[in-house]
């Protein structure tokens, strides 16, 4: 969406908001100028979306604050309801910058069902389809994988001296309970075969028998990890801030089972060449987003209930990103 007059602006939002299901989440980005008061994209007009979910907004608070830090005038339509949301006001020419996980771009935008366990080639991959079907330039991925882990509680994971979900399957039987949610149970990449992977299948009295696994909602998961009860080990999200909080240790998966989901800000091809800034500028974010700031960004939302506008100017300036 562009800043167009004001009457044809109130208009063309409107229709687009309902059109497309586009919300703006609450609050807004804060105020701020570069270092120095340098202003690389003064002129440029840019709109801002993300997913809804608080991860999703942080970036895009951060994003749409660095921006504006930087000169341009920003539309902020941060928090989405929905991946499609998102990407689809992206594919309309409504939003501009997006940020992206590699795996939801290979799996669910591509339908692929190859593994591919090298974060630096995914990200080639789905950069190449992206660039060649629908001209959006996936920027270089950041430093944090938001993709699926176990964990233990540390002073289980201590006990037990495990640090790799191999050393898992070298525990007895016994020792192998798991608490996971329905969809992971079910996914054709989920549960099951990951357990193949490790060499300890599901439903087998030498390998994870059924009565060693319960299945519960997502949210709950994290509390049952952490008492060790009724499972030592706990499907989680690495970046999330209840991993932090409740102290959990996520396990290596030195197989490389799961798909990495490397953060990656995304461009509308034609924006990108008139503000070729923007990749030095969501470069140098990028570069400093890491899987233990973004655990300790989205506790701050989801744990302290901080306003995701206000987490991202905090973390802007710490940063010394912005003045």
């Amino acid at each position: 969406m562009r800043r167009v007059p004001l009457i044809s602006t109130l208009v063309a939002t409107l229709s687009l908001l309902v059109g497309c299901g586009l919300v703006s989440s609450s609050g807004t980005f804060h105020d701020a100028s570069l270092p120095g008061g340098e202003r690389p994209l003064d002129g440029a007009k840019l709109t801002v979306t993300s997913k809804s979910f608080t991860e999703g907004v942080l970036l895009g608070k951060i994003t749409a604050t660095y921006l504006a830090a930087a000169g341009a005038s920003v539309t902020d339509l941060t928090g989405a309801p929905g991946s499609a949301s998102s990407r689809q006001a992206q594919l309309n020419g409504d939003a501009d910058v997006l940020w992206e996980y590699t795996g939801t771009g290979w799996v669910n935008y591509h339908n692929q069902t190859e593994t591919i366990a090298d974060p630096q080639e995914l990200w080639q991959r789905v950069h190449d389809v992206e660039k060649r079907d629908y001209n959006l330039e996936w920027l270089a991925p950041s430093n944090f994988n938001d993709t699926y882990a176990f964990a233990a509680s540390t002073p289980t994971a201590q006990r037990l001296g495990v640090q790799s979900l191999s050393d898992v399957a070298a525990l007895p039987v016994a020792e192998r309970t798991f608490c996971v949610d329905d969809e992971f149970f079910s996914r054709s990449d989920g549960f099951i075969p990951m357990l193949q992977k490790y060499g300890i299948p599901y439903n087998d009295p030498n390998g994870v028998p059924a009565g060693n696994v319960t299945r519960m909602d997502a949210g709950v998961v994290y509390t049952a990890t952490a008492k060790d009860s009724p499972c030592h080990f706990g499907m989680v999200y690495t970046t999330d801030g209840r991993v932090k909080n409740l102290n959990l240790l996520v396990l290596d998966d030195d197989k490389k089972f799961f798909l990495p989901y490397s953060g990656t800000a995304v461009v509308r091809g034609p924006v990108l060449d008139a503000h070729p800034e923007l990749r030095q500028l969501l470069g140098t974010v990028s570069e400093l987003l890491t899987d233990d700031l973004m655990r300790e960004l989205n506790g701050r939302v989801d744990i302290d209930g901080e306003d995701p506008a206000d987490v991202a100017y905090d973390w802007l300036k710490s940063a010394n990103l912005i003045d």
